[in-house]
């Protein structure tokens, strides 16, 4: 986990390294809007604390930068108390405000706040290539266009994308798919699922496939050319 320190005070972002190090963290300590840009296009941090009083501008111009291009998690860390300020580093998209003098034990409470909505997130959103699938919100779309999925075709799909480039196999998914209605399922109720979804999912014009299917074994989320894809089921 890679946290970011966009601190001019190297005392005070020191301390902050010493009391969170004991969460197996690393850190990333820059002093400067210019340095801080340089270390984040070279390790895309996992979480930014930023102060907005920077020698070379505001922290306000480095949240905007960054919203520009990532939405991890962002705490402002700053002296300036005024309510205005914390309305605009919300605003801006900053996730949490603090204000100095402050606790390191509510810091390092925030932090792992922050830290577990970001994976509950991560987990919930899979982007690839023209795709977006939102499993939280339950939102598939393809090229920005929203692609209605039945119960069992989300349920797929979450299942490949969660183990995606490995085999699943058509016992697994039949199992996972259909064994809590207590009913015998048809195997073919599963070819049936998968090619439905391949057809919403894809373009007939197409020359990949991302459902690849794995010869007498199951199938698997991969990007493959067409041509090299067995045509069984």
């Amino acid at each position: 986990m890679l946290i970011q320190i966009v601190e001019d005070d190297r005392a005070l972002s020191d301390g902050i390294v010493l009391a969170l190090r004991e969460s197996g963290m690393e850190f990333i300590q820059n002093k400067s809007i210019k340095s801080a840009k340089e270390s984040f296009q070279k390790s895309t941090p996992n979480l930014i604390i930023l102060d907005l009083n920077l020698p070379d501008g505001s922290g306000y111009d480095y949240l905007r930068w960054v919203r520009e291009c990532a939405q991890i998690p962002i705490l402002i860390l700053t002296a300036n108390d005024m309510e205005m300020d914390e309305v605009m580093g919300l605003t801006l998209g900053a996730d949490d405000y603090m204000t100095k003098p402050f606790s390191l034990a509510v810091l390092r409470a925030r932090i792992q706040v922050l830290l577990r909505r970001s994976r509950k997130t991560q987990d919930d959103i899979y982007e690839e290539d023209e795709f977006r699938f939102d499993f939280g919100s339950l939102s598939f779309a393809r090229n920005g266009k929203e692609i209605a999925l039945s119960v069992n075709e989300q349920r797929l799909l979450k299942l490949l994308i969660e183990n995606r480039g490995r085999i699943l196999m058509r016992s697994t998914l039949i199992d996972r798919l259909w064994s809590s209605n207590g009913e015998y399922v048809d195997e073919n109720a599963l070819s049936v699922t998968v090619n439905r979804l391949r057809g919403k999912l894809e373009d007939g014009k197409d020359d990949v496939s991302y459902i690849q299917t794995v010869y007498r074994q199951g199938y698997r989320w991969k990007r493959e050319d067409r041509s090299c894809l067995d045509e069984g089921h």
